[in-house]
């Protein structure tokens, strides 16, 4: 009985790790699409689709704003996938607490203002969300094939047990997206924060282990 009591309460604290990486994946992803040019740091399909949309727009800083960031996500998602046979996802996560944090501070400093700067916070970013991407299997920057699966399932009448966790994870992405957007609003500078302590804040959860895929 105290073995089924502890592995659940280690599922759970599992789920709540996820549940603070979706929170700073959305409000990651929020400060760069309201502050740094309206692209994403996690969220690669809509950078592609920008790239695309901009030859037609012809907006010319879109498509360096959107290459970087798909540049900064796949060089994060490549020295995870590098790393992780050497250091342990919590070190991974401490690296990315670290660029967020980085990305913060200049951006409080009076970074992103001109687009030159604005790529280099881009970057920062986009590091930081390829690195959690790849070091979590749960997707927690991703969420199309989340919201799919937990869509059908629905439809179907098959849901899961887990499913009120699938559904969590959409409701944290949007709610750390939300708290970028009203500390923005509140004060503009501190708006890259949000992102880097819901990453320091997961950094206090003891996930077992690297997360397993799922939807």
């Amino acid at each position: 009985m105290s073995s089924a009591i502890t592995t659940t309460s280690a599922a759970r604290s599992d789920e709540k790790f996820l549940l603070v990486l979706s929170a700073a994946s959305g409000a990651t992803d929020a400060f760069a699409f309201l502050c740094l040019g309206k692209v994403f740091a996690g969220v690669m399909t809509g950078n592609l689709v920008l790239v695309g949309a901009s030859v037609g727009a012809g907006d010319r800083e879109a498509v360096p704003r959107a290459l970087t960031a798909l540049l900064g996500y796949a060089l994060g998602a490549a020295g995870a996938a590098l790393g992780a046979h050497r250091l342990a996802p919590r070190v991974l996560l401490a690296a990315q607490t670290v660029l967020l944090a980085l990305m913060a501070a200049g951006w409080a400093l009076g970074l992103g203002r001109s687009l030159g700067s604005q790529l280099v916070l881009l970057l920062a970013a986009a590091l930081a969300m390829g690195v959690q991407a790849r070091a979590w299997g749960t997707p927690t920057t991703y969420f199309t094939g989340t919201f799919t699966g937990l869509a059908g399932r629905l439809a179907k009448r098959e849901v899961r047990e887990a499913d009120h966790w699938v559904a969590g994870r959409l409701v944290a992405v949007v709610a750390g997206a939300a708290g970028t957007s009203l500390v923005d609003w509140w004060s503009a500078s501190a708006a890259g924060a949000v992102g880097a302590v819901l990453c320091a804040a997961a950094l206090t959860l003891r996930p077992r282990q690297s997360a397993s895929a799922q939807a």
